[in-house]
């Protein structure tokens, strides 16, 4: 039996096949998809070296008696800057006599240095930040001087205090007594003083002091102690501890 198709179905079917036929040209003919793209990821920066910094303060535990200028260094364990029963250098003599800490740092030599930029009165304070090149604390260590300056040679300060152990965030706190340089006669006469009880020229060439050792301080005997030919007063009398240092590593 045979089927005769109307005209509209054979156009319908018609275009039906043309249309089937296009989408399977299309799908043969269609371009690769593209290979993946594979990026490497940058390689993570260095982190830097952070150095070790320190924060020393200073109190002035005493009456009347101002402190010069503050010296501060950190150096390897080997330096120290006296030993009780040996002479001063001729760095401390300047600075025990005349507060002039300049020769004093050079002596030392540290990897980290610093000086207050002014005397520091009774009760008052001082603060300086010390900076290494790197982080290696291992065999740092902290020395910081000064003078009593209403002395002849008085000085006071931490010598040789070990750093290796202390952490980022800690802190420890030293007390100082007063040393005798050894390297100026304790007379307080007019002249001899460089602080503001007497305002004299401090520093001597000559070391008159017959013992020439540093020792610890006997403290002072003034006008009001009955030695008529001393510049000092009852006010310029000191007990020990004469500082409080406080040492803080800050990273």
């Amino acid at each position: 039996m045979s089927y005769l198709l109307s005209p509209a179905i054979s156009r319908s079917l018609a275009i039906a096949t043309i249309a089937v036929t296009a989408a399977c040209s299309d799908s043969n003919n269609s371009a690769p998809a593209p290979d993946p793209v594979v990026t490497t990821p940058p390689a993570p920066a260095p982190e830097p070296i952070t150095n070790a910094t320190f924060e020393v303060s200073v109190v002035n535990l005493t009456l009347g008696q101002p402190l010069s200028p503050i010296a501060a260094v950190v150096h390897d364990g080997e330096f120290r800057a006296f030993t009780i029963g040996e002479a001063a250098t001729d760095g401390l003599e300047l600075l025990a006599e005349e507060g002039d800490n300049s020769g004093f740092l050079e002596e030392a030599s540290g990897r980290a240095e610093a000086s207050g930029e002014a005397p520091v009165g009774p009760g008052a304070s001082d603060a300086l930040l010390l900076e290494l090149d790197g982080d290696d604390v291992s065999n740092a260590a902290l020395t910081v001087m000064t003078m009593l300056v209403n002395t002849n040679d008085a000085i006071a300060g931490v010598n040789n205090l070990d750093l290796s152990a202390l952490a980022v965030g800690d802190s420890v706190v030293v007390n100082s007594i007063a040393y005798d340089a050894g390297t100026e006669a304790n007379t307080e006469l007019a002249g001899t003083i460089p602080g503001p009880a007497d305002g004299g020229e401090g520093f001597s060439s000559t070391r008159d002091d017959v013992s020439d050792q540093v020792t610890m301080h006997g403290g002072v005997v003034t006008g009001s102690d009955g030695l008529a030919t001393s510049v000092l007063s009852e006010i310029h009398r000191f007990d020990n501890p004469v500082l409080r240092l406080r040492v803080t590593r800050m990273q």
